[in-house]
This record gives structure tokens, C-alpha cells and sequence, in this order.
């Protein structure tokens, strides 16, 4: 049987990307990138993703990260997207679209499995148009962590706080002091061996870090993409 080849699709906020991985993850030519559509219901989505799978190398299945919690393929939540995602079959129908076995899952459990070392616990955030989260244990991943939403510095979220409307509200510099807060608190409650940070605001972070917290490339959210299909 010849080695599988995986597109994977990461779906954020702002934009929409992809990537032909081989059969060890490796990227094959290109990344691809389109801008999310206003609003970002699934019936603008998917002509995009299919657009993008049109655009890159030969494929045999696909991977997605979206950006809510999944239950069997189906979103429960898609609060930077549109309510329509909600109950929506995302892996039936793109599998339809696109001809190919399609596996979706939280796009921060997908940067995750590309980030992370498989020893201990590791957390994983990513700072975007939301505040994403995924909690492994060696390898392996704690399902439907949705940290996002719980309350943070007062009544408002890490969401408010951290996603990118926070960024803009604060400025840099104040939403930097916030996520170093974050940091200490999250290290308090998991333990954690080590975090990573990945997401298109990352690279806004200029402060030293904690030895144990590792800025992550957001190609990350694609190269995750191999792990759904192991085992």
C-alpha cells in the first residue's frame, strides 16, 4: 500500500490555510492561505477549503483544526466563526465535497500534536482571533478542554482578555503583562511540564519567558494534522 498523504486545514478567525503533509508528517510543497469569509458560515467556508485542496499536490485524506470543541466530527462550539457551525456535520460533508476521508478536531489540539514532546503534561495556548487550549498527558490528549471561556482577572474572560479584540482594546504592551499573568496562573493550576504558545499573536510577545514556556511556529496547526490518523 502506498504511504499516505494528508491535507491539512487549519480554519482560524482571520484566515483559512493549508498544507500536504506525507506519510511522517513532513510538509509536501507550499503553504496555502485564504481569508475567512464575513460570516463565516460553513455554506462560505467550504467552497474555500475546497478551493485550497484544488490548489495543492495529490492528497489521500484531510485533517481539519477548528477553532470550537468537537464531538465525532461535529462542532458544539464556534464562537469566532458563526452559530451555523453548531450540530453541523463538517466531516460528513467535506468528505463529500472533497472525495477523501476527512478527520476534524479542536485546532489547538491539532497545533498541540504538532508542538508537543509526548513526555509529562504538556499545555498548549494559542493566542488569535480567540484563546485556544489542549492539555496532553505523555502523548496523549485530555479531550474538550475549553479554556477560553472560564474567567479570568475579574469577570471577564481569557478569551476577552487575550484573543485578538483584547489585543487591540489594551494595546501590546498591557495585553503582554496579562498573558504573563495568565502564564503563572495556568502553571499553578496544571503543573505542567512545559507550555506551549502558538497562534498568529505569539510572535507579539517580547518579554523573556519561563524556561519552561516555548513560542511555537503556527505552522504548527497544520503539522498536527498527521497525528488524527494514527493508531
Amino acid at each position: 500500500m502506498a504511504a499516505q498523504k494528508t491535507l491539512t486545514i487549519d480554519i482560524g478567525g482571520s484566515g483559512i490555510k493549508a498544507m500536504v503533509l506525507d506519510a511522517e508528517g513532513n510538509p509536501i510543497g507550499e503553504r496555502t492561505r485564504v481569508s475567512t469569509p464575513k460570516p463565516a458560515k460553513p455554506d462560505a467556508v467550504l467552497p474555500r477549503i475546497v478551493k485550497l485542496a484544488k490548489q495543492q499536490s495529490d492528497f489521500d485524506r484531510v485533517s481539519i483544526g477548528f477553532p470550537g470543541v468537537m464531538r465525532n466530527g461535529v462542532p458544539l462550539t464556534a464562537v469566532n466563526l458563526h452559530d451555523n457551525w453548531i450540530g453541523f456535520d463538517l466531516e460528513g460533508t467535506l468528505s463529500e465535497q472533497l472525495g477523501k476521508p476527512v478527520r476534524a478536531l479542536n485546532d489547538a489540539d491539532v497545533q498541540g500534536y504538532g508542538a508537543i514532546s509526548g513526555k509529562g503534561v504538556e499545555l498548549v495556548i494559542t493566542l488569535g482571533t480567540g484563546f485556544g487550549s489542549a492539555l496532553f498527558v505523555d502523548g496523549k490528549l485530555v479531550p474538550n478542554l475549553e479554556m477560553g471561556h472560564h474567567l479570568f482577572r475579574g469577570r471577564r474572560t481569557y478569551e476577552e482578555h487575550l484573543g485578538s479584540a483584547g489585543l487591540k482594546k489594551a494595546g501590546r504592551k498591557k495585553w503582554e503583562r496579562r498573558i504573563h499573568q495568565a502564564i503563572a496562573a495556568l502553571e499553578y493550576l496544571f503543573n505542567y511540564e512545559t507550555l506551549y504558545i502558538g497562534g498568529g499573536n505569539a510572535q507579539k510577545l517580547k518579554r523573556e519567558l519561563p524556561p519552561n514556556v516555548k513560542i511555537v511556529p503556527n505552522v504548527a496547526g497544520l503539522l498536527g494534522g498527521i497525528a488524527l490518523w494514527r493508531g
